[in-house]
């Protein structure tokens, strides 16, 4: 690894360490309702929409609201993709979706999973890129967020019932947070070269013709606005099928740079939130620093193992001295590859920058522990904390019980119902990986989809079923 890579790595923790506090701390007077230099805006939806903002919920009003809300989104997405076909923003004049895949993609949008099964520039107009899978890059995140505030609050608050209003959380986290990053965000990658446009494809002449074609089809689009969402919200879904490997979505050192800050950048200063939010920073710090402290070593040995190169390469006699650089763009090379690698899969996002089926079996060893961990290690925006949390109740518990004390945490007793609900929260994952991995393992049907034999072919099989069993879903293939 040359110093380059190495002043990247150090930079790239300096800058994420350091707008923990500043964004954390204006998240958490955002969800306290401090600021109100958007208030002329939030009023004007309240009032359209019918909202009394002043009207806090209890959990039970608040769940029903969180679950309505985003079945009306599945079902808004869903539409748009069998429909589009007929709606306008289709130059190059595609199809409607099928009902399977636009189900699967519906499902997977609005839960914040992203699981794509298929290629963004050959099926989905930009009607369809924007409206329906960019909308949800906003909303589905922003639900993620309210989750973890109205978690926050139940901890928080002795004398209440209530934990706030849903729509209220939802509109500020996409109004004061969301939008506003993402527009910054969307600026600088289209000064990189990030594509954002509403021109048809283009057809251009090859430099070296070939026998078979003289010409290719240059896929274009509305590209930097939806992959500065995907990566603020840890969605991940790619504009173009190759997801941020593609030059046209990733053209720059600088923009792989930003777009790696953007993924772990909410997950990270919402740790700060918290703290600031139950009224002792510390905790907040303290969770932050235990999610660093296994990140870094995990991309520790992801980069040692890619560092190392390909055995099997270097038998044939290839030069593997700059690493295993098989499925990896040169323009990002090994270091950016692998810190790109587990970021994505730390944080619940999903995007990818490189080909994860050709790293090393130990430097898939690291996206592919994270992703086994449910997430946790920063995850998605707010899905990660609430998910981490539920592992500091279950060790508070454990040391409860081994002093001899009633555990308690932040004032609060932590019994028997605490503790089963934090115990399903970490094994439902689990279960709905291992049994999904075994029955897939078990049919021909799952079997038939390995691309690789023997035990690659059983880690494709784990990998898809880690993705997806634990609310994100990350490319094995770029």
């Amino acid at each position: 690894m040359i110093n380059i890579d190495l002043l990247q790595i150090v930079l790239y923790f300096v800058v994420l360490i350091t707008l923990v506090k500043p964004l954390g701390a204006y998240m958490a007077f955002v969800y306290e309702g401090k600021l109100s230099f958007l208030r002329p805006i939030e009023n004007i939806i309240y009032h359209l929409s019918g909202i009394d903002p002043t009207q806090e919920m209890d959990w039970k009003a608040y769940t029903i609201a969180f679950l309505l809300f985003n079945a009306i989104g599945f079902l808004f997405v869903y539409l748009i993709l069998r429909l589009q076909g007929l709606l306008p923003l289709n130059p190059q004049g595609f199809a409607s979706i099928p009902s399977a895949l636009a189900f699967n993609t519906a499902v997977s949008f609005v839960t914040n999973t992203n699981w794509q099964s298929y290629g963004g520039e050959m099926v989905m107009s930009y009607l369809s890129q924007m409206l329906a899978l960019g909308t949800q890059n906003f909303l589905s995140a922003a639900s993620g967020m309210v989750v973890l505030i109205a978690l926050i609050r139940g901890i928080t608050r002795a004398s209440s019932q209530k934990i706030g209003n849903f729509y209220v959380d939802l509109t500020r986290s996409t109004l004061y947070i969301l939008l506003p990053l993402a527009l910054i965000l969307s600026l600088a990658l289209v000064s990189q070269g990030t594509i954002q446009t509403f021109a048809s494809y283009r057809q251009v002449d090859l430099l070296q013709p070939s026998a078979s074609s003289e010409n290719q089809i240059i896929a274009l689009g509305p590209a930097a606005s939806q992959i500065a969402i995907k990566q603020l919200g840890t969605n991940g879904g790619g504009f173009f099928n190759v997801n941020s490997a593609h030059p046209f979505e990733n053209p720059t050192p600088l923009s792989n740079f930003l777009e790696m800050i953007a993924i772990l950048l909410l997950p990270a200063a919402l740790t700060y939130t918290y703290g600031k939010m139950v009224g002792d920073t510390r905790q907040g710090w303290a969770i932050f620093t235990a999610m660093t402290v296994i990140f870094v070593l995990v991309f520790s040995l992801g980069l040692w193992a890619e560092s190392q190169g390909n055995p099997k390469l270097t038998a044939l006699g290839l030069d593997t001295t700059a690493g295993n650089m098989e499925g990896k763009e040169v323009r990002f090379g090994v270091a950016n590859s692998v810190l790109w690698s587990v970021a994505t899969t730390a944080a619940s996002n999903g995007s990818v920058n490189s080909m994860h089926d050709s790293f090393t079996p130990l430097g898939g060893l690291a996206p592919m522990w994270l992703m086994q961990l449910g997430e946790i290690i920063y995850g998605g925006v707010g899905s990660g904390l609430y998910g981490m949390l539920a592992f500091v109740i279950v060790a508070v518990f454990v040391a409860g019980l081994m002093v001899g004390r009633t555990p308690e945490y932040l004032g609060k007793k932590i019994e028997v119902f605490e503790m089963k609900m934090a115990s399903l929260m970490i094994l439902i994952p689990v279960l709905t990986v291992l049994f999904g991995t075994a029955v897939a393992v078990s049919l021909d049907m799952g079997r038939s989809s390995v691309l690789n034999p023997g035990a690659h072919g059983f880690s494709e099989i784990l990998y898809a079923f880690s993705s997806v069993g634990t609310i994100m879903a990350v490319p094995l293939l770029a």
